[in-house]
């Protein structure tokens, strides 16, 4: 696969960000250390971004374009709802570092206002007459279970979660 200048100029400053904030409060981080240790210029940042916290949402729209890319089929069963969590979930172990550096910096309610926009637009393209708080339901759920888990160490399987989640959704 082929990346553009600009697709590898957006992953070094992503990967950038998230190396320093091992080692720095997110606070002491300036534009300047992440286009160093990006190895590209501030102008090239700005080009991309108009901020720290723009390059956290650019990661998590990243990851999401990628799953969707992925995700093979609608769903149309409590079978295929299930894989689709369990996909989600399993995704988000992987990724637990970034969840977990973004936590300790206290900026995990960028990713509650990331999965809020989103599930307000699935919800406006998919299902209109659904009530305007059901997307609300839907990323609060999946804010606060994933940060509980991830508070655990992700201790507990993706696949009983997945089973809760179904269960309780699904009833």
């Amino acid at each position: 696969m082929d990346f553009s200048r600009e697709e590898y100029s957006k992953h070094y400053i992503v990967q950038a960000l998230f190396l320093l904030m091992r080692q720095y409060e997110y606070e002491n981080i300036s534009v300047t250390d992440i286009v160093k240790k990006a190895g590209v210029g501030r102008a090239t940042f700005y080009r991309y971004f108009k901020s720290k916290e723009d390059v956290i949402t650019f990661y998590f729209e990243h990851n999401k374009n990628k799953f969707v890319i992925e995700q093979r089929f609608r769903p149309r069963c409590k079978e295929d709802y299930y894989e689709i969590v369990l996909r989600v979930l399993n995704v988000f172990r992987q990724n637990k570092e970034p969840f977990r550096l973004l936590r300790r910096a206290h900026l995990d309610s960028i990713y509650l206002d990331y999965l809020n926009r989103n599930f307000r637009n699935m919800f406006s393209e998919n299902f209109p007459n659904a009530s305007v708080y059901a997307p609300y339901i839907y990323a609060g759920m999946l804010y606060n279970l994933s940060m509980a888990w991830l508070d655990n160490d992700c201790a507990e399987s993706p696949e009983s979660l997945a089973s809760i989640i179904i269960e309780t959704v699904l009833q």
